[in-house]
């Protein structure tokens, strides 16, 4: 049986993630110790929710001593709706950009990439969070907050990725000079 919570967050991602993931273990009847592997997405997504996801899904790995499997944010939000032969998943990535990737049926048709709303050209059906915020007129799109269980489990399983962020940009932080 598969359970999932979500929060939206700004703040706190290290602080709620254990616990979440514990109680998700338990709607779900299993414990972490019943885990054959821990899949994770990798991005393109914030910063701070990538390092964290990331940091706790390798703790994991390391302590149940299972294999982790990485997937893209992209391709499992693309994977995540049936229908369209093209399609096109999109996530904000702030300062009126978005993170995109065009894929045809599972493959990719584009690599993932950061482009500004101009440039977001009608690649099918548009899915992820705000897309019909982000579709063309006439566009077909589907709003989807975060990608399914089932599409991560299916990629991970497929085409596992080693656990390492996929960034699209550079930090908005930067360190201050000597």
């Amino acid at each position: 049986m598969a359970a999932a919570l979500s929060e939206p967050m700004t703040r706190g991602h290290q602080e709620r993630l254990a616990a979440m993931a514990r109680d998700a273990a338990a709607m779900a009847g299993a414990d972490f110790s019943d885990l054959s592997g821990v899949a994770v997405t990798l991005g393109p997504g914030s910063f701070t929710g990538l390092r964290v996801g990331l940091a706790f899904a390798k703790g994991l790995v390391l302590a149940l001593g299972v294999p982790g499997l990485g997937v893209s944010s992209l391709a499992a939000l693309a994977a995540s709706v049936e229908g369209g032969e093209r399609r096109t998943a999109v996530i904000a990535a702030g300062r009126g950009r978005v993170w995109r990737q065009i894929f045809r049926g599972e493959v990719e048709d584009s690599v993932a990439e950061c482009v500004g709303l101009d440039e977001l050209a009608d690649g099918g059906l548009l899915i992820g969070p705000a897309a019909g915020v982000l579709a063309g007129p006439g566009q077909a799109f589907v709003d989807r907050a975060a990608p399914g269980l089932s599409a991560i489990a299916a990629l991970a399983q497929r085409r596992p990725l080693p656990l390492t962020p996929l960034y699209l940009r550079p930090p908005d932080a930067k360190p201050k000079a000597a």
